[in-house]
């Protein structure tokens, strides 16, 4: 996860409530449905890029899932992030490959995140704002056998 997450994130948390402090942490061992007593999860699509670390080869998604899942205790909160991974339908027993988001994403992402901690941890009735993502042209059809987010079952493959 590039630095520039975390710059987004800070700049969109100075939206919640003061005197709070929160920070975003990668974090890959976090699942999909099984956050820890006292978290809360978010879970939201996005579109990216990957590259295959053995062949090079590139492709677009507008399928990539982002796990977040959230705490606030005592004035300290901390999101904890892992963009699910995708991997080259190309080479036999590829690597999965973490996305390459694009900054109008990441910052769709954070506004939305950002929404959801005022929902989740401090209980503020908000109207779903509706902010869509960059869409990348997509020429082949989503494969479920290499998607992260379809092997775990939080990918739907009808967006």
């Amino acid at each position: 996860m590039s630095p520039e997450w975390t710059q987004i994130f800070q700049i969109k948390a100075e939206d919640l409530k003061q005197g709070d402090s929160w920070e975003l942490q990668y974090d890959e061992n976090i699942e999909p449905n099984k956050p820890n007593l006292d978290w809360k999860e978010y879970i939201r699509n996005t579109s990216a890029s990957f590259k295959c670390s053995m062949c090079r080869r590139k492709w677009p998604s507008n399928k990539v899932k982002v796990l977040f899942h959230m705490c606030l205790r005592n004035g300290q909160g901390t999101v904890k992030v892992r963009p699910l991974r995708q991997n080259c339908k190309k080479c036999p027993n590829a690597p999965m490959e973490n996305p390459s988001v694009e900054s109008e994403n990441i910052n769709t992402l954070m506004e939305k995140l950002v929404e959801k901690i005022k929902q989740k941890c401090y209980h503020e009735n908000l109207e779903e704002s509706y902010r869509p993502f960059r869409l990348y042209e997509v020429k082949s059809p989503h494969e479920p056998e290499h998607c992260e987010g379809c092997i775990k079952g939080v990918c739907t493959n009808n967006l």
